[in-house]
């Protein structure tokens, strides 16, 4: 059994571990042991705090092995992006171009820096080991945050965002960067990605990006097709996304080109098919006709837990039959209210 629970300082050893492993240089964890442990103190520091307005809250959950103690996913959510600034992307838009004299009219593709997307709420931080041989544990580690913001909705927004990375080449080069990014900042992807630390708050980014829409026509063939496209380690999280109710057509990264998902929250799976449910034991060995496989988290905002359960539909009735090992996992006993989603 996997569960996914809220970061602690004693998995910063683990989250180090994770980092080191090859991934996409951006929307990831932090790569150095002082940047981990001040993101996991701010997580703690979230999690513990008394909330009206979302804010600065940052919210760090891990995915662990229960039988191994073992750290093997991360996950995570900020309350407000662009909340001590503003969040920057890139919207796509279509200018129409006519002329009455030629009798010309047609649309032409462009690209406008914005800040529409700032003080929605942001996923982020999505890893998982093995991601090729991943079962129902990807699912649990991409929706238990949405679970915790179902849980404590005046901790976060009513619409949510996902930026993915983008495609880069084996040198950890970004075609999109190449053609407009450097243009302006005057250094490499990575080295960008440094200075801004996968940030899309900071003034330099208004200083020094252009004001104007950009034509698309007028990039390079390889960074028109770079964007909206998505890192290959980004293909999971993608179709957990998509599944879960999120839609990519608006937004792309400013650095990268990576495409950002959004939706209200009403839109989301998650959301929309949520139910509370008290638990009652379910015995060992006892049969039932059909199972129904749902992510199930304790309803504690500063207890949160969830896993996995294959139990008897709880649609219809109050209650949800747990069996011991998934009582122990989410540290609840008969009785207690837990929210469940069909994953």
């Amino acid at each position: 059994m996997f569960v996914v629970r809220p970061v602690e300082l004693t998995d910063i050893d683990a989250l180090e571990t994770l980092a080191a492993q090859t991934m996409p240089g951006v929307h990831t964890l932090p790569r150095t042991r002082d940047k981990i442990a001040a993101s996991v103190d701010r997580s703690i520091a979230s999690f513990a705090a008394h909330v009206d307005i979302p804010s600065e809250e940052s919210y760090l959950f891990v995915l662990e092995q229960q039988a191994t103690g073992e750290i093997v996913g991360t996950a995570a959510i900020f309350a407000s992006a662009g909340s001590n600034g503003t969040y920057f992307s890139f919207r796509n838009d279509v200018i129409q171009q006519v002329s009455r004299d030629l009798n010309i009219s047609h649309s032409v593709h462009a690209l406008t820096l914005c800040s529409e997307l700032t003080a929605y709420s942001q996923l982020s931080g999505f890893y998982l080991n093995n991601r090729s041989s991943a079962g129902l544990e990807a699912g649990l580690l991409s929706r238990a945050r949405l679970l915790f913001a179902v849980l404590a909705p005046h901790r976060f927004g009513d619409r949510f965002f996902v930026p993915l990375a983008g495609i880069t080449d084996k040198n950890g080069q970004s075609p999109f960067w190449e053609a407009l990014g450097r243009k302006f900042f005057q250094m490499d992807f990575l080295d960008a990605e440094k200075v801004i630390g996968g940030a899309r708050n900071r003034t330099l980014i208004v200083e020094l990006m252009p004001h104007y829409p950009v034509y698309v026509p007028l990039l390079p063939g390889d960074a028109q097709a770079a964007m909206g496209q998505i890192h290959s380690d980004g293909e999971l999280a993608f179709d957990l996304l998509t599944e879960e109710g999120f839609e990519a057509d608006d937004y792309i990264d400013i650095f990268d080109g990576g495409p950002i998902l959004q939706a209200h929250k009403n839109s989301l799976r998650t959301f929309s098919g949520s139910i509370m449910r008290r638990v009652v034991h379910a015995e060992p060995g006892q049969s039932f006709d059909m199972l129904v496989t749902y992510a199930v988290a304790a309803s504690n905002e500063q207890n949160f837990r969830a896993v996995t359960v294959a139990c008897p539909s709880a649609d219809a009735g109050d209650t949800v039959s747990l069996p011991q090992d998934a009582q122990d996992a989410l540290m609840v006993v008969p009785g207690d209210n837990v929210i469940c989603v069909r994953i």
